[in-house]
């Protein structure tokens, strides 16, 4: 089962996108159940009651879905919590050594956007990177978890995320800040969809972009320093994780902060994709030379 808000930015609609009795997926209108895909409803069992509706045949189809705007599949988390260098090749090339215990920053929420809306490069910006990243979405609020297993189960599912970030903002120089490089408009693509834990084996997942059609990242979940319900762990013992929050769980190598590629330039298309969470697509456009709309 994958979930999704369909529509323009603030009216998208919750739907459910499952195959029908041919085998055609088909996006249903999960509006009766929810009028939003959000930590309440998260929080609420709302995941087993759009499964439940969606087994019964209560669903209907939402008949002009394939037109519509796809939004982030999570309105609006309260927190983005992100981890760091958590695959050593990207430490590596990011030159430094693989963390030992995990690296943590926030991106504000107002950076989340939607898959393929267009994303605006900085007017000044002249080191913008893409980082495709697993993304796990909070279903319970949580603090000073005792366990690997209490941790694993507050995970209510999986989305694909685009963590941009400008380089020259992050790191150089004195004023070089992880928050500043982190928290530009639109920065925090989301989506397609979101996949529900249970159907998702979040230790061994193909992750890949490409920039332009050309390759850049390929890699799998398996390389992470630090997996999932550690992280979730961790991030407890410091801070109280809610239903709907996401926390990025870091980006492998092959982004342009290597040297071996060049940062993202106007007219750039970049392209996601993650095994059974689906892909994203975000042109790029200089801001402040353009009108070009998400």
């Amino acid at each position: 089962m994958k979930i999704a808000r369909l529509g323009e930015q603030g009216r998208e609609i919750p739907v459910v996108v499952a195959a029908d009795s041919t085998g055609t997926e088909q996006s249903y209108d999960a509006r009766s159940i929810t009028d939003t895909i959000d930590g309440a409803f998260l929080a609420n069992g709302g995941v087993a009651a759009l499964r439940t509706a969606l087994d019964n045949g209560t669903l209907p189809v939402l008949e002009n879905g394939a037109e519509l705007r796809i939004g982030s599949p999570i309105a609006r988390p309260n927190n983005v919590v992100c981890i760091g260098m958590n695959y050593a090749a990207h430490a590596a090339e990011s030159g430094a050594l693989p963390p030992t215990i995990p690296v943590v920053f926030l991106k504000p929420n107002n950076t989340v956007a939607g898959p393929f809306d267009a994303s605006p490069i900085p007017p000044l910006a002249a080191k913008y990177d893409w980082e495709v990243e697993l993304g796990v979405v909070i279903g319970r609020e949580v603090s000073y978890l005792s366990s690997l297993e209490e941790a694993a189960d507050a995970v209510a599912g999986y989305v694909i995320a685009n963590d941009l970030s400008e380089r020259d903002y992050q790191l150089p120089g004195a004023a070089g800040q992880w928050t500043k490089g982190k928290s530009l408009p639109k920065s925090t693509p989301l989506g397609p969809w979101f996949v529900p834990a249970g159907d998702v084996d979040a230790n061994s997942l193909r992750l890949k972009s490409w920039v332009n059609g050309e390759p850049r990242q390929d890699s799998n979940t398996a390389d992470l320093i630090f997996d999932v319900p550690t992280i979730i762990h961790h991030l407890s013992q410091y801070m109280v994780l809610e239903p709907g929050d996401v926390v990025l769980t870091g980006t492998p190598e092959g982004v342009a902060l290597s040297g071996r590629f060049p940062y993202i330039q106007d007219g750039d298309v970049v392209e996601l994709e993650i095994d059974g969470l689906g892909r994203q697509r975000q042109e790029f456009f200089r801001a402040g030379t353009t009108s070009q709309e998400a």
